[in-house]
């Protein structure tokens, strides 16, 4: 209960007080926010906290592979942390381009672009991927670790790594005064404390075991 109402909150903050505009942009522009500056230094650290994420990941799991009887909750929790982080950085990004399509079809319905263009398959086939890769990464997940545990992990990597995506990809801080900042940071806060708390409690499953 306590984490539903923490969850609920905090989406109620998300939206509030998140952008609510919703222009149509040209593929033009849509191009044009792709190669902008802050968004590429953006991809250069997503391309560097997953390369990270996954290097600690290997590690983690030839450390444990050699170590069988380790029991460690230091790489335990970290090992799903990092699988997660490296699955919603990438899989995240089918959002973004998933919005992009969307804004498309919106200026192909009103006889404003052609939908056949390269840009548009670019797009389509970048979708299919992250969203491909981001299918498989979850369903690996749920076989590789505890359902209750790696399900919270990957919800929260995916929420971040979404809102940041489109925040800077939008250049929604734009738009964003300091209010606007501090009550959306406080919704992604509670937001993720909820879904925290829905991991379980290691301490108390071991007391039960031996119970």
């Amino acid at each position: 209960m306590v984490a539903t109402t923490f969850i609920v909150f905090g989406n109620v903050f998300l939206v509030s007080f998140g952008n609510h505009q919703s222009p149509v942009y040209t593929p033009e522009q849509l191009i044009a926010k792709y190669s902008n500056l802050v968004f590429v230094l953006y991809c250069m650290s997503l391309v560097f906290v997953v390369a990270l994420s996954q290097y600690l990941y290997r590690s983690g799991e030839t450390i444990l592979s050699d170590n069988a009887k380790d029991t460690s909750t230091h790489w335990r929790t970290l090992l799903p942390f990092s699988y997660a982080i490296v699955s919603g950085a990438i899989g995240s990004c089918s959002v973004l381009f998933a919005k992009s399509l969307s804004n498309m079809l919106r200026l192909t319905m009103s006889s404003r672009y052609q939908f056949h263009s390269w840009f548009t398959y670019s797009i389509l086939l970048l979708f299919l991927c992250t969203a491909g890769f981001w299918m498989a990464r979850l369903n690996e997940g749920l076989s590789l670790f505890d359902a209750i545990l790696i399900v919270p992990m990957f919800q929260i990597a995916w929420t971040f790594f979404s809102i940041c995506t489109g925040f800077v990809y939008f250049q929604e801080y734009q738009v964003f005064d300091t209010l606007r900042i501090i009550m959306f940071m406080l919704g992604m806060t509670f937001v993720f404390i909820g879904i925290s708390l829905l991991a379980p409690d290691e301490n108390k499953g071991a007391h039960l075991a031996i119970s």
